[in-house]
């Protein structure tokens, strides 16, 4: 059965609107675990527009689950992540301009660069996750490239409107996560994942970790922290496995 990754990004978002201490994406991500989260996902990204070093550095110390750092591949990023070494770190595709990840990781075309860096951080005793689309060969380029875990990319299936792009959405990414079992490689799924349409993902019977943060924060922001993640929990736990990639 799936778990949840809790994103704390958007707490800090937040905070930085003001320059402020408040809201503390930490504290949040306490709060988060206690709910019943698995793991604390954060973006350290190359501008800091939101989660700053010293959240990672104490993120580390606190968390109780496990600590998913996305990160972009370049030297400054990955030499932060080998001193800290958090549980794992997810290697995103990263634009200045952009609001959020916009799709996934090109490890097929980036193939040399991707394997380097997920070798040097398995060195330094880190797992290594890669963003992809729900592609054949994003699957497999991710397994040759030694990566422990993909996480698939659900942002179109997300925002996909009619009942018939939805189910096409939707059996990519099932196709997408079947073969990485086949191919051992385990399997996260995120982005813009929310309480209506987390179903499905959650119900794919070898999907390990739904990584899930706008959604949560933004519920929270009527219910508390702790509710909007307990509720995710429930939803992802009563979606159950299908078994679909047996």
């Amino acid at each position: 059965m799936a778990s949840l990754g809790v994103n704390v990004d958007h707490i800090a978002n937040i905070r930085q609107a003001r320059l402020a201490r408040e809201p503390d994406p930490v504290t949040a991500a306490l709060v988060a675990e206690l709910a019943g989260a698995t793991g604390i996902t954060v973006h350290l990204r190359s501008d800091r527009r939101h989660i700053q070093d010293d959240d990672v550095r104490l993120l580390r110390k606190l968390v109780k689950t496990k600590l998913n750092l996305e990160m972009a591949i370049s030297e400054q990023m990955l030499q932060i992540a080998c001193e800290i070494k958090p549980d794992y770190v997810t290697l995103v595709p990263e634009r200045p301009a952009e609001l959020t990840t916009e799709g996934g990781l090109d490890v097929a075309a980036a193939r040399r660069r991707v394997k380097n860096a997920v070798k040097r951080l398995n060195l330094a005793g880190i797992q290594v996750s890669l963003f992809i689309n729900p592609e054949e060969r994003q699957v497999r380029a991710a397994r040759d490239c030694g990566a422990q875990f993909v996480e698939i990319h659900t942002g179109i299936y997300a925002a996909a409107k009619r009942e018939q792009e939805v189910e096409r959405e939707l059996e990519r990414i099932i196709q997408a996560a079947c073969l990485a079992q086949e191919l051992e490689v385990g399997v996260n799924a995120g982005h813009d994942l929310n309480y209506r349409n987390v179903g499905p993902i959650a119900a794919i019977g070898c999907m390990n970790e739904l990584n899930i943060g706008h959604s949560i924060v933004a519920r929270a922001a009527f219910v508390g922290i702790e509710q909007a993640v307990r509720e995710m929990v429930r939803l992802i736990r009563e979606a159950g496995s299908s078994n679909r990639c047996d």
